[in-house]
């Protein structure tokens, strides 16, 4: 019965675990995906990450229906709190812009914010490699990924990120 026990675990953690890909540069599926603002104008991802170039930037992709973002979005703005020139990009998956744009001023999340309309399961997100929300990506100033993939329990990964490359 132990044994069973503990494939049944073992399976859990290690089966089950959101598979963590990890990139050096985002890929071309991604920079020419398409996002909307929040005037409703369409804009690609490589058009966000120019107007960020120059900057560190935190990429949160989330939605506001997404529980583990929510609790989550007190450590975001405790990162915004301890550097305020770090620059935070808001992608959302919520399934319409109302509930997206509810979210945004429900949780008065500061931030550029973007909304994919296709959600979690479209091309942009596939792109993005994103399995699990919330999900963080970290851009340097150079336009470079510094951390791809990380989740709500990797704070203390982030925070070290960004203080390695500042």
């Amino acid at each position: 019965m132990k044994y069973l026990v503990t494939v049944i675990i073992a399976f859990f953690i290690f089966g089950c675990s959101q598979k963590k890909v990890e990139r050096e540069s985002f890929s071309s599926e991604a920079l020419s995906g398409q996002v909307v603002d929040l005037n409703g104008n369409k804009i690609t991802f490589a058009e966000i990450l120019d107007k960020n170039k120059g900057n560190l930037t935190v990429i949160e992709v989330w939605a506001s229906w997404c529980s583990d973002c929510v609790k989550a979005m007190p450590l975001i703005k405790e990162l915004q709190a301890d550097d305020p020139e770090v620059k935070y990009v808001f992608l959302s998956m919520d399934k319409n812009s109302e509930a997206w744009k509810k979210g945004i001023k429900q949780h008065n999340i500061q931030g550029a914010h973007y909304w994919a309309e296709e959600g979690m399961k479209g091309a942009f997100a596939k792109s993005l490699d994103v399995n699990w929300i919330p999900r963080y990506i970290i851009v340097d100033r150079d336009g470079k990924i510094a951390l791809y993939n990380a989740i709500e329990t990797d704070f203390d990964k982030i925070k070290e990120t960004l203080k390695n490359i500042k």
